[in-house]
């Protein structure tokens, strides 16, 4: 039988034929590994009930900027918070290696894994709020033709993970020619669980390597930038085995060889399927170190000029399309965490977010421009930095900045779903996670009440997501199954003056147009 990239077909009869696999084992582990953390759940298979759901480390992971605009992280920092992680979940959820039956991959996007003809990384990863690659992807955009960026790979190249390649080509030749092959960040975390390199389909389109016409590798993108095709891994489908775990993971965690690694996806696909997001018309939003809106769609909406970009979703195919328009600012929580550290040092999100729900709404007129993460893909690839502004030495605390802060987060997103409407489009309807910034009541009342969207919240994560998926695509559950699991949550709120919000807003987007007409 053929797998194909919308096929959710059940594999328990090749592990009988192939794999010392038992079908016995009834759970399902997922890693989710971020920037920030890793997270790993496990899935009880047969009740859909999560038996265990830990982060690690303790506290975020560092970023490496060695330059203004840069921003890096040694792979083997996320493989050894993975093992940990995983090693925390097994025993929160009291379980053996032998138990697992599946295992399932979610990840940061965008970033650049290189490695040399004995699999070692040949420099830290160049990750996702990078900006470094944009002249360099702007160059590649000039030698490609208007009609192949728009008709074949949906997106500009702009800065994702061609470009980012582009660069190490460029600036880093030493370095280039010791790449055997690339990955991104959930590739090398398979590649450590099972010793094979491969991507996924949606993994190459998130890198701007996808050709959506032939449904592979652009061949004239690897031309144009000169990059020999054996750089680029086989891919699979999202939901499919594409590995299986090796020996090595038997000393370290007891999880025996020939586990499957049955789904892969990046972190915003991934949110997406584990809200329940695959129909055309939904829309899954994210609000961690970075925020996303994530609006599945049948139609190609390949509009590079318009702030959002357009990948492959989990369950798309050729025949039955399934496409997610993207639109990311990279300035969103890593702002919270920088107020948390600076101001607040010690203190729990909790105590932060109740600080910030004693200031009324609007400020004070204190008004925070959040872009502090590297280039804006919505402001035309601006990096602006993050910037306060009305502050009144005689009247404004710490807990001002918080309010405003959480404010300029939310009034970040508006903007956003602003350009994407007048693009073509609407989100009336957002799920999220209950996770990251949609626990603070501020945050999240700010959003719904100036976007007008209706924002449900499900108690789920991206590594409890990951591990459904991998159910799914060892065939154990349907689609439908994980679905019905999911368990909505009242989203929290707090009583707001609309229209202080909506001056606070206009406010906030005078000052933003007037940064950016700055040089």
């Amino acid at each position: 039988m053929e797998l194909h990239q919308n096929a959710f077909v059940p594999l328990n009869f090749l592990y009988l034929s192939h794999h010392k696999i038992s079908l016995m084992s009834k759970y399902a582990l997922g890693l989710d590994v971020g920037s920030s953390f890793v997270k790993c759940a496990i899935i009880d298979l047969n009740t859909c009930e999560v038996k265990a759901s830990v982060r690690f480390p303790d506290a975020e992971m560092a970023i490496s900027s060695p330059k203004a605009g840069w921003a890096e992280q040694h792979p083997e920092d996320w493989w050894q918070s993975c093992i940990e992680a995983m090693r925390r979940a097994m025993l929160q959820a009291a379980i053996k290696g032998s138990d697992i039956a599946c295992i399932g991959i979610a990840y940061q996007m965008h970033g650049l894994v290189a490695v040399d003809n004995a699999g070692n990384v040949v420099r830290p990863s160049i990750i996702w709020c990078d900006s470094r690659a944009v002249a360099c992807g702007d160059t590649l955009a000039n030698q490609l033709s208007s009609h192949l960026v728009r008709e074949h790979l949906y997106n500009h190249p702009g800065n994702f993970t061609a470009s980012k390649l582009s660069w190490v080509q460029q600036y880093e030749p030493h370095i280039y020619h010791q790449i055997s092959q690339i990955m991104l960040p959930g590739d090398y975390i398979a590649y450590k669980l099972s010793g094979q390199i491969s991507t996924s389909d949606t993994g190459l389109s998130e890198g701007v390597f996808y050709d959506f016409k032939t449904g592979s590798p652009c061949a004239d993108l690897l031309q144009a930038a000169g990059f020999d095709p054996s750089l680029i891994p086989v891919s699979h489908p999202s939901f499919a085995l594409s590995s299986e775990t090796h020996n090595g993971l038997l000393a370290e965690l007891g999880i025996p060889s020939g586990i499957p690694i049955t789904y892969r996806a990046g972190d915003q696909p991934n949110n997406a399927w584990s809200l329940g997001v695959l129909s055309p018309g939904e829309a899954a939003a994210t609000a961690g170190t970075s925020g996303v809106v994530y609006v599945v769609t049948d139609q190609v909406q390949a509009t590079p000029e318009a702030g959002f970009n357009t990948f492959a979703h989990v369950n798309h195919s050729s025949d039955c399309p399934r496409l997610g328009n993207l639109l990311c600012i990279n300035g969103t929580g890593i702002l919270y965490r920088w107020l948390r550290q600076n101001l607040y040092p010690g203190d729990a999100y909790a105590f932060l977010n109740a600080e910030a729900e004693n200031i009324p709404a609007g400020a004070e007129d204190v008004c925070i421009l959040p872009f502090g993460n590297g280039a804006e893909r919505m402001l035309a690839q601006h990096s602006r930095g993050m910037s306060i502004h009305h502050v009144d030495l005689n009247r404004h605390g710490r807990a001002h900045l918080l309010r405003a802060g959480l404010e300029g987060i939310a009034f970040a997103f508006c903007y956003g779903l602003e350009k994407m409407k007048k693009a073509g489009v609407a989100v009336d309807i957002m799920r999220a996670g209950n996770d990251n910034l949609f626990q603070s009541a501020v945050f999240s009342t700010v959003l719904q009440s100036v976007s007008r969207a209706h924002i449900s919240v499900f108690e789920t994560n991206g590594a409890a997501g990951a591990a459904a998926g991998a159910a799914v695509g060892l065939g154990r559950w349907t689609q439908e199954q994980w679905l019905e699991s999911l368990r909505e949550i009242p989203l929290p709120t707090v009583q707001v003056d609309e229209n202080a919000l909506s001056n606070a807003y206009t406010k906030w987007k005078q000052i933003l147009e007037i940064s950016l007409k700055e040089p």
